[in-house]
Formats: C-alpha cells, sequence, structure tokens
C-alpha cells in the first residue's frame, strides 16, 4: 500500500485502480475553491470601491448645490438692496424736484 502512512486530508485522498493504490490529489477543487474566493473578493472590493465613489458624487453633487443655492440667495439679498437704494433715491430726487416747483409757483406767485 502506498502512502499509509499520510493522513486522509481533503487534500489528498486514495483510491485503487486496477489493484493499485493511487494518490488522487484534489488540487484541482482547491484551485477552484482559491478563485472563487479571490473572486468573491474582487467583486466586493469592486463593490465597495464603486459604492465609495458614489457617495463622494452625492457629497460633491450636495456641496455643488448648496453653494449654488448661496450664491443665488446673496445675489438676491444684493439685488434687493439696490432696487431699495435706487427707490429711495428716486424718492428723494421726487422730493427735491417737488421743493424746487414748490419755491418756485410760490417765488413767481409772490413777484406778481
Amino acid at each position: 500500500m502506498l502512502n499509509d502512512h499520510l493522513p486522509m486530508t481533503l487534500a489528498f485522498k486514495e483510491r485503487e485502480i486496477g489493484g493499485e493504490y493511487h494518490v488522487v490529489v484534489v488540487v484541482v477543487a482547491v484551485v477552484v475553491v482559491v478563485l472563487l474566493v479571490v473572486v468573491v473578493v474582487v467583486v466586493v472590493a469592486v463593490v465597495v470601491v464603486v459604492l465609495v465613489v458614489v457617495v463622494v458624487v452625492v457629497i460633491v453633487v450636495v456641496v455643488v448645490v448648496v453653494v449654488v443655492v448661496v450664491v443665488v440667495a446673496v445675489a438676491v439679498v444684493v439685488v434687493v438692496v439696490v432696487v431699495v437704494e435706487v427707490v429711495v433715491l428716486v424718492a428723494v430726487v421726487v422730493r427735491e424736484v417737488v421743493v424746487i416747483v414748490v419755491v418756485v409757483i410760490v417765488v413767481v406767485v409772490v413777484v406778481k
């Protein structure tokens, strides 16, 4: 009997073929299992990388949207302030014109 001193393991199995014992190495099964584990690890790594990229893209999009909203809000405030300033300036000019017109009318009436 060949290999009587070897214990039965996953890697070796004795089989009788034609009256003789041959050591059948289950290397193919072990290689397939190792390859499957490697494939699973690679797929999980790819999925994790894709998820990280998606999270980073979502964070960047959120930051861009927040920046755009802040810029638009600041622009709206600036436009409102400018419009109010223009309205106040026009009101002051109209008031001064009215005062001048009233003074001119009074002077014309008094002089006549």
